[in-house]
This record gives structure tokens, C-alpha cells and sequence, in this order.
């Protein structure tokens, strides 16, 4: 597989493979290129009768604090001068998600400090996730008028019910690993300072398991939970596309940029 620019990605001899997002310095927030390196790895993944297992985590302090506003994460600008955020989200970031659903081996996210907006949405697509006790699960996109994206508006719910989905998209607060693992967001804790090497246990005890029965496993939970998967990720990229357009997102993000309180209107 060729160097990618964004993603790290590597295969253990038991046939775990770890992709771990590569942008440190801007806590492994999504561009462009890194949405097409995921894709590539996780298609790699896939494609390889080496891979048995895959542990999906970030370098650095966070796993990943979503969209990068600053190098295009957000999509390219329209004439209207509001960014383009349906073709974002459908040429990017959803066969991203499709690729994590669809492949017929058995993926671990493990999560260190924030995973946030669309990294939410990548650690919650996961089959199994363990999160460092210091870690948090956020949705912040109402802060800025924005609605749920990355498909989390169908893995939050499937994980964690009706109540914590509205909680967590309609407040906008950061939900703590422990609070997360008590809602039954995710499925473990561990230590900060044990978060890889329990992380990397699980995904070589999963390389080393019976992975026709893991393929089976994830396509009953796929048929069941995720049916309308692809009807969801296109009514997401609709809506937020929508919500580029509305007075309430220009002056969400001019506050997040300004530094102070946001005076939402509703239009």
C-alpha cells in the first residue's frame, strides 16, 4: 500500500491492522484528503486476506475533533458563499462510514481525548469502542446551528436510545467516557495510560477469533439496526446542507469565532 498523507496503517503479524489518523497538531480534525486515506486504508483492510481485526484510533492527544473549518473539512465554498457541505458528507465522509459498516471484519475505535462532531461519528460507527477515562463524546454542531452529521444521527441512537441521542445532539455538552459507558455509548474504560495496550489486546484477541462468525455477526447487526442506512446519510447531508443556508449558523460560527455567547434567532 502506498505512504498516505493523513493515515497511518499498519498490519500486526496475528492480522490486526491499526489505522491510526495522523494530524496531531490539529487533533486529527477531517480533511479532504484525510476522509480519501481512511477510505483508502479501510478499503485495504478489506481487500487483504492478512487482515483479521482493525483498530481504528488517532495520534496524539484526541482521536478526533471533526470537520477541520480551516482546510476545507468543511467543503468547498458555493457562489452563495456557504460551503458545499452535501457533497462533503456524501463524497467523503459517508463512503467512509459505508466502508467501517461494510467490511466483513470485526473494527475497534479506541478513543483518546475528544472525539468530537464527525469523530464522533467515526469512533460510534465502530463495532466495539474503548475510551480512555479522560476521554469525551461530543456533538457540538448545535452550537453552531448545526444538526448531526457523519451518520451519528443513526449510531448514536442504535447505541444509546432515544433520550441520550436528543440529549447529546439538542444540548451539545461533551459526555465523558464514564458517563458514556454508563448510557452504553461505548463498551469499555480503561486508564489513560493503558488505553493502547488494551486496545491492541482486544483487537488481537478479535484477529485471532473465528472471523466468519464476526462477518455474520456484524451483518445481522448491520440488517437490523442499519437497514436504512443509506436513507439516513442522505437525509443528514440534505438537512445540514439546509443549515448552512440559515442566519443562525453564520452568527453560530461567528461566535464560535469571536469568542463569545451565540444570539440565536431561529431563521
Amino acid at each position: 500500500m502506498s505512504e498516505l498523507a493523513s493515515v497511518n496503517f499498519t498490519i500486526s503479524e496475528s492480522g490486526a491492522a491499526t489505522i491510526e489518523l495522523n494530524r496531531p497538531e490539529r487533533m486529527n480534525a477531517w480533511t479532504p484528503q484525510m476522509a480519501r486515506d481512511l477510505l483508502a486504508a479501510f478499503t485495504e483492510a478489506a481487500e487483504s486476506d492478512s487482515v483479521r481485526a482493525v483498530l481504528l484510533t488517532g495520534a496524539g492527544r484526541a482521536f478526533s475533533s471533526g470537520a477541520d473549518l480551516k482546510d476545507g473539512g468543511a467543503g468547498e465554498m458555493l457562489p452563495n458563499g456557504r460551503p458545499d457541505v452535501y457533497t462533503a458528507l456524501t463524497e467523503l465522509y459517508h463512503p467512509v462510514m459505508r466502508a467501517i459498516r461494510g467490511l466483513e471484519k470485526p473494527v475497534v475505535a479506541a478513543v483518546a481525548g475528544a472525539a468530537a462532531g464527525v469523530g464522533c461519528s467515526l469512533a460510534l460507527c465502530c463495532d466495539l469502542v474503548i475510551a480512555a477515562e479522560s476521554a469525551y463524546f461530543l456533538l457540538a454542531f448545535v452550537n453552531v446551528g448545526l444538526a448531526p452529521d457523519g451518520g451519528c444521527s443513526l449510531f448514536l441512537p442504535a447505541r444509546a436510545g432515544m433520550a441520550r441521542a436528543a440529549e447529546m445532539a439538542m444540548l451539545g455538552e461533551r459526555v465523558g467516557a464514564p458517563q458514556a459507558l454508563e448510557w452504553g455509548l461505548i463498551n469499555r474504560v480503561s486508564p489513560d495510560e493503558h488505553l493502547r495496550e488494551q486496545a491492541v489486546a482486544l483487537a488481537e484477541r478479535l484477529a485471532a477469533g473465528p472471523t466468519r462468525s464476526y462477518s455474520a455477526t456484524k451483518r445481522q447487526l448491520n440488517g437490523w439496526l442499519y437497514s436504512r442506512m443509506e436513507e439516513q446519510l442522505e437525509l443528514e447531508a440534505r438537512l445540514q446542507q439546509e443549515m448552512t443556508e440559515t442566519d443562525d449558523f453564520v452568527e453560530g460560527v461567528s461566535a464560535f469565532l469571536q469568542k463569545r455567547p451565540a444570539q440565536f434567532r431561529g431563521r
